[in-house]
């Protein structure tokens, strides 16, 4: 218990939790969060093109978080549950939009 209290007081800790590698991903975390929350409403609501660009985005920056020194994985995490959100989202679209018969909808 000493080591771990020690650690969360070291220099290295304090500077990890002030930088823009932890704060960055944790603002970030307000994306996933939104898509994750409007999977329960109804999918008209979905913008299409706005789930692409956000599935680009996630990719384009899942990749960055992994090839930057040193690797931010809160990042990475971050914009992997954000890429399965709006790869969900997408379906749904699709699904709403071009595969459902005029009847159901």
């Amino acid at each position: 218990m000493n080591r771990i209290l020690k650690s969360l007081g070291s220099k290295e800790t304090r500077e990890y939790f002030l930088s823009t590698h932890f704060w960055g991903p944790i603002a970030n975390w307000g994306i996933p969060i939104a898509a994750i929350a409007d999977i329960k409403r109804d999918p008209k609501y979905i913008s299409g093109k706005m789930t692409v660009a956000l599935c680009l985005y996630s990719a384009m920056f899942m990749r960055f978080a992994y090839k930057v020194q040193p690797r931010n994985m809160l990042l990475f995490a971050c914009h992997f549950v954000n890429e399965g959100a709006q790869l969900t989202q997408g379906a749904r679209f699709i699904n709403h939009h071009y595969l459902q018969k005029k009847d159901e909808k």
